[in-house]
């Protein structure tokens, strides 16, 4: 194949892998605690034999998929006024047991399930400092303190129920996504020294209007290398139907 289709296949898949995070990124637009992330690419060089009227080896240069960049950064605070919604001010995630270990979220849109811990949207318990936090069906409205201290009125008195457990870890943008908002790492979790705010979400920190110009960018350079590909297809065939029709000597 000539080195030219080929640095164009490279381009175009780029653009492919880039439209797909962009994608990820726009419908993830209202998902609570989501962070933005970014395809990253490198340019790779290398030596390849000319063609004819070529002398010597050539320099080409192709494009490298270099991984995914994610934004850290915190969202927007959105209150929403449910006792069991907490977001993180701060950097530190929630502790979420799961059947394959620990695994950890910035989303805290919590409920109960029907034993009266308190879970994730996919049933999972969120970790306290002691383990599973546990709501009796005696207990009364539930607070939670700027600290994590998790509370119910009982008789006009505070009880405390237990401790929102939260790590933090030097990397941040080198946690494992595992679907569902969670997170894994190999890295030693310490005590974060956020603070929560109850009855309130943080927001995706993705921006959809930046989301949809990029996607637009993107989608024009790859049609750009689609034609430029085209044109040179086109060349070639056209070059090997003169020869094709030129007469034997």
């Amino acid at each position: 194949m000539d080195n030219s289709l080929l640095i164009s296949l490279s381009q175009q898949l780029a653009a492919y892998r880039s439209m797909d995070v962009i994608a990820n990124n726009i419908a993830n637009v209202s998902t609570p605690g989501f962070k933005r992330e970014s395809a990253k690419f490198e340019e790779y060089i290398t030596r390849v034999q000319g063609i004819e009227g070529q002398k010597g080896p050539q320099q080409v240069s192709f494009v490298k998929d270099a991984g995914i960049a994610r934004d850290v950064s915190q969202g927007a605070i959105n209150y929403t006024g449910s006792p069991l919604d907490v977001a993180i001010n701060g950097k530190g995630f929630f502790v979420i047991a799961t059947p394959a270990g620990d695994r950890y979220t910035r989303d805290g849109h919590f409920s109960l399930d029907q034993e009266g811990r308190i879970v994730t949207s996919d049933g999972q318990a969120v970790q306290g400092e002691g383990g599973a936090i546990t709501v009796n069906p005696a207990d009364g409205e539930i607070h939670i303190s700027k600290d994590g201290i998790v509370s119910s009125v009982v008789n006009g008195s505070l009880n405390q129920l237990g401790k929102l457990r939260l790590a933090a870890f030097a990397d941040e943008a080198a946690l494992v996504k595992e679907g569902a908002n969670l997170y894994s790492t190999t890295q030693a979790a310490t005590a974060a020294t956020a603070s929560v705010q109850q009855g309130a979400l943080e927001g995706s920190n993705v921006q959809p209007v930046v989301e949809i110009a990029k996607m637009i960018e993107v989608m024009r350079a790859y049609e750009a290398t689609a034609t430029l590909s085209k044109s040179q297809e086109d060349l070639t065939r056209q070059a090997i139907n003169k020869l094709g029709s030129m007469p034997s000597a």
